[in-house]
């Protein structure tokens, strides 16, 4: 980056506070809590809304072009962080003595007009798929172009899952071929089964393509349901709009059509096949004696790319503790996001400020508290603004696979990640806290920040599964995001679910997700302080924080202590 961009960034973050409404009510003092030192209290109490707004008003400016991974936006936001963390003054934790930690990607731009895909049956004409109403797809492998004519197999979920005697793919082979995949997993009420209503990984549409990676797929066409998805059509549609990335080297990253089909797409797939009615397949697919099958049916396509490859940074910095070893901990906030559509008419930057402006602003705030803390927190506290989680978390993969310091000293990562700016919560989110030993101490703090703890309101979204805290759960370290609730100071709870859901209606992945001058950031200060505890306490206690007996993620951290 040129001397005037670096500039250029420092003026912008200079001038961003004073710009702010500095008017706020002042802080609340932070209750007191047994095992937090006085200074500590007074650091948390230090939060400031107002600097969580500057920095989310920056980050959020169209002069950052949407922070789409290896573009100037990107670069303009990472060295943004890294100039905050210094002001802070936080320790470098990247690579080679910087605040860098190099990221090696590559991005394939599915080029539109010049993808064709069609279904082929045994008799008749091709039908042909309008590309971005009825399908949407990427081609992996990173080549310019890619031609596909494969037999397409219905597998269901898609799943393999032996601890559950569940096999989607027994007695079929999709090596060569299309997978034909319900997005979501078997419902169950059980919780033995697929943990009940909760969705586990087996469910998100990144395990099917890995799954049939693994199986030696060409291609994967993911069914979309708006019930089932959690989310509807445009979602999907915006999301593969624009670039997507991929970790150089993925072993797993080997589909041709890495694609999704709407609903009505796929109930004319059937009905060339014979299969009749979909959704009483889908239906069929989620009991016990489902076998897949292979249509007499082949999906046929020429798919042209825009391929670059390129590196983008996660940003880590580091509080000493009182002891160097051991006990770690984390927080975590991607700062990435969509970028520019470049096809799109009108505005076709994806701002990204509540997602993650805020989960920045909100780590930079911590960073600061904890660096200009008084007293040292009793471990070393880790930094890290992670790059790429818009395109499947990759940048927190990254970061799992080459974290700061060993996995398994390690005790906790709290991750932020688009957090409302609409009020002062009285409840909180923290979908996978209750699967540690931490949980006693996070209920009693949130007690004592009358923050309800409110149980998932869609457990089958797999929200555990959807943000940058996962990657770190899956190499073993205790990870949880901290959000909030739908219960807020002076509303009603229909009030705080109705804004939920107009936030995913209207703004989630599109870019009038851009910063509004009335927004409240005082629940975000308070999000930040109960944050700021929770990693203080674990900090100090006698011991790393751990998976309960049985949970998915005791194996990875079992492993980590062997490292």
């Amino acid at each position: 980056m040129s001397k005037t961009l670096v500039l250029a960034v420092l003026s912008a973050a200079v001038l961003a506070a004073p710009l702010a409404n500095a008017q706020q009510p002042a802080a609340p003092s932070v209750p007191e809590i047994a095992g937090l030192p006085a200074a500590a209290s007074t650091a948390a109490a230090s939060i400031d809304s107002e600097k969580i707004r500057a920095h989310v008003r920056f980050l959020s400016l169209d002069l950052l072009e949407g922070r789409g991974p290896g573009t100037r936006g990107d670069a303009l936001a990472a060295e943004y962080i890294a100039t905050q963390f210094a002001l802070a003054g936080l320790v470098p934790a990247g690579d080679k003595g910087s605040y860098f930690q190099r990221v090696p990607l590559y991005a394939v731009h599915t080029i539109e007009d010049k993808t064709k895909f069609s279904f082929v049956g045994a008799k008749g004409e091709p039908v042909d798929l309008a590309y971005g109403t009825e399908i949407v797809s990427k081609d992996q492998t990173g080549q310019a172009t890619a031609t596909i004519d494969a037999p397409i197999v219905f597998v269901g979920y898609g799943i393999h899952a032996p601890e559950y005697n569940w096999d989607d793919y027994a007695g079929v082979d999709v090596k060569g071929k299309i997978a034909l995949i319900i997005v979501n997993e078997p419902p169950s009420n059980d919780d033995k089964f697929f943990k009940g209503k909760a969705l586990t990984y087996y469910g998100r549409w990144t395990y099917k393509y890995e799954e049939a990676a693994r199986r030696g797929a060409v291609g994967v066409l993911v069914i979309h349901r708006t019930d089932l998805a959690s989310y509807p059509w445009d979602v999907v549609r915006n999301s593969q709009a624009i670039e997507k990335s991929y970790l150089q080297g993925d072993p797993l990253a080997k589909l041709q059509a890495a694609a999704w089909i709407q609903h009505e797409v796929a109930q004319k797939l059937l009905t060339m096949a014979g299969l009749g009615d979909l959704d009483q397949a889908i239906e069929k697919a989620g009991k016990p004696g489902f076998h897949a099958v292979e249509l007499p049916v082949r999906l046929r396509g020429h798919v042209e790319s825009r391929v670059r490859r390129y590196d983008s940074t996660n940003v880590i910095g580091r509080v000493a503790g009182e002891s160097p070893t051991g006990q770690a901990v984390l927080y975590s906030a991607h700062y990435d996001h969509l970028g520019i559509d470049p096809d799109a008419k009108g505005d076709n930057i994806y701002n990204g400020a509540d997602d993650n402006g805020t989960g920045c602003g909100i780590l930079l705030e911590l960073a600061r508290a904890f660096a200009q803390a008084g007293v040292k927190p009793p471990h070393d506290v880790y930094f890290a603004s992670v790059t790429a989680e818009e395109q499947g978390l990759l940048g927190s993969q990254y970061l799992g696979m080459h974290p700061p310091v060993q996995s398994g000293q390690i005790s906790l990562d709290l991750n932020y990640d688009a957090v409302m700016p609409i009020g002062i919560p009285r409840s909180v989110s923290l979908g996978g806290a209750e699967r540690m030993d931490f949980w006693p101490t996070v209920q009693t703090v949130a007690k004592t920040f009358d923050l309800a703890l409110l149980p998932d309101p869609n457990p089958m979204a797999g929200s555990y599964y959807r943000s940058d805290h996962f990657s770190l759960a899956r190499v073993g370290i205790p990870a949880f995001s901290v959000d909030q609730g739908d219960l807020f100071e002076g509303r009603t709870p229909e009030w705080g679910l109705e804004q939920a859901k107009d936030y995913t209606a209207h703004h989630y992945h599109q870019p009038s997700d851009e910063y509004r001058a009335d927004w409240d950031f005082r629940g975000n200060a308070k999000l930040a302080r109960f944050g700021f505890v929770l990693g203080w306490l674990a900090s100090a206690q006698a011991k790393t924080v751990e998976w309960l007996p049985g949970d998915e993620f005791e194996a990875p951290r079992l492993a980590s202590r062997v490292q």
